[in-house]
């Protein structure tokens, strides 16, 4: 059991909630949590997962790999507010595991009077200890999610979690576990990376950008993924300035990823119009059903590894661990 923090671990200040609690302290809390498992503790570090990036995920892929042989399966307690991109990036530098590395957290401090936080628990170490998957997952208001596929949805709800263009893996009930997937097929050997890139930038359209934050991007970042409308938009005017900046960008061997800023469903920037010239003409490539969460930290994993534009092109639209899907095309 790996802690980090979050809402989960809190406690209140003058200042507002604090994470305090360790790990040992929090599943202390949790009734039979003995006779589901023998749990080894350790507390990575015990932050407000706005404070949690690049650096921490390394740190806890690190960990686990550390002591990968040692358990048959990781609990990871963590802030609900990065979790996301927590579990994505995870999935990406933890691939092929054949043992559950499961995150939770709570919407409520377990100290509270009226908290989700035992229940999380209680259900993490059910799933955990099932067996039933490998890879990771978050464990959330009853439900098991594939890490690439979760998203916060909710600020304040228990129900904070949701499956983004994918089923929801299983449903915990109490003692019972209902799978609603296979047990994904794993490798005997699980694949460990240990480097992310921070040269990723996210830009959010909105009518009205100034096409010249692009001109910022290319200096600073090698890839950026935009935040397009529906299902692939991009703003053309009379001169055509934002296909333009993206022509630059690609022309310099920046990696472009057109994603959507509806979260349900995806890009397909073909079609229209005005994303079909981004993709065609400039070389931007798509997100398609991936996560924003997935996307970016695929992005930094990939970067990592290579600069060469057909291996990026190529490695991102391989799916890893469930994050893009494959389709058919009949036309």
């Amino acid at each position: 059991m790996i802690g980090t923090g979050g809402t989960i671990a809190c406690k209140q200040t003058e200042e507002g909630l604090l994470p305090a609690q360790s790990s040992e302290e929090l599943l202390s809390a949790v009734p039979g949590a003995g006779e589901l498992c023998d749990a080894e503790f350790c507390q990575l570090f015990n932050l407000d997962s706005t404070n949690i990036g690049r650096i921490h995920w390394i740190a806890i892929a690190k960990k686990i790999q550390e002591e990968y042989d040692r358990y048959d399966g990781f609990l990871i307690t963590h802030g609900t507010d990065t979790m996301a991109y927590t579990a994505s990036a995870l999935s990406y530098l933890i691939q092929d595991a054949d043992k559950p590395i499961v995150i939770t957290g709570s919407q409520r401090p377990m100290g509270e009077f009226v908290t989700d936080a035992g229940k999380n628990l209680q259900d993490s170490l059910r799933f955990v200890c099932a067996g039933i998957a490998g890879g990771v997952y978050i464990v959330f208001d009853g439900k098991a999610l594939i890490g690439t596929r979760a998203r916060k949805v909710r600020t304040k709800s228990t129900a904070a979690f949701e499956s983004i263009n994918y089923p929801t893996f299983a449903f915990i009930d109490g003692n019972r576990i209902f799978p609603y997937l296979g047990k994904p097929r794993r490798a005997k050997t699980p694949k460990f990376y240990d480097a992310l890139s921070d040269r990723v930038c996210l830009i959010k359209l909105f009518p009205g950008i100034r096409p010249d934050i692009f001109d910022y991007a290319a200096e600073h970042y090698d890839a950026i993924v935009i935040e397009s409308y529906g299902v692939g938009g991009i703003p053309q005017d009379a001169e055509d300035s934002y296909l333009a900046k993206i022509e630059r960008l690609t022309s310099m061997n920046k990696t472009v990823v057109i994603a959507s800023q509806v979260m349900l469903e995806g890009s397909d920037a073909d079609v229209y119009e005005v994303g079909y010239r981004s993709i065609h003409n400039y070389h931007a490539l798509q997100s398609y059903d991936m996560t924003i969460e997935a996307a970016i930290t695929k992005l930094m994993w990939i970067l990592a590894q290579t600069g060469d534009a057909e291996k990026i092109r190529r490695l991102f639209l391989t799916p890893v661990s469930h994050d893009i899907s494959h389709w058919v095309d009949m036309s």
